[in-house]
């Protein structure tokens, strides 16, 4: 039950998400003005609500990315990925170290997220088979 509990908040979550970045490559001007007024507070105040949970303790560890067997030092990729969207998000994609054999996505989840939906249908409660497969 919890697992579709569960489903039900990140279809929510991604929906209103893709909702969103709709409005923001279709809506008129005067639209955008509205909608800019009364989602950004809201956006802002969830990315402070989760940096603040993923902020470091006296250790330097993120407690809420660390567990009793391991501990993740700060900063956790929670706060490297509001950096790299929040800051770095104008500078343009870097090559990965080498010996990793690709380049980074400048929207990692975005894109994965995007591709997943392009092909299986937006936000199915039953994960689909791959293409492949069927």
């Amino acid at each position: 039950m919890d697992q579709i509990l569960g489903q039900v908040l990140r279809n929510a979550v991604w929906e209103r998400l893709d909702m969103l970045s709709d409005l923001a490559n279709r809506a008129d001007a005067p639209s955008l003005v509205s909608v800019a007024r009364s989602e950004l507070p809201r956006l802002t105040e969830g990315w402070r609500a989760m940096l603040r949970a993923h902020e470091p303790d006296v250790r330097g560890d993120c407690p809420t990315c660390s567990t009793r067997w391991h501990r993740c030092k700060a900063p956790c990729s929670v706060w490297q990925v509001a950096h790299e969207h929040l800051v770095a998000g104008g500078l343009a994609p870097q090559e990965a170290p080498r010996g990793r054999g690709r380049k980074r996505s400048p929207l990692p989840a975005q894109a994965t997220h995007q591709t997943a939906a392009d092909t299986q249908g937006r936000h199915a409660l039953i994960p689909q088979a791959p293409a492949a497969a069927r």
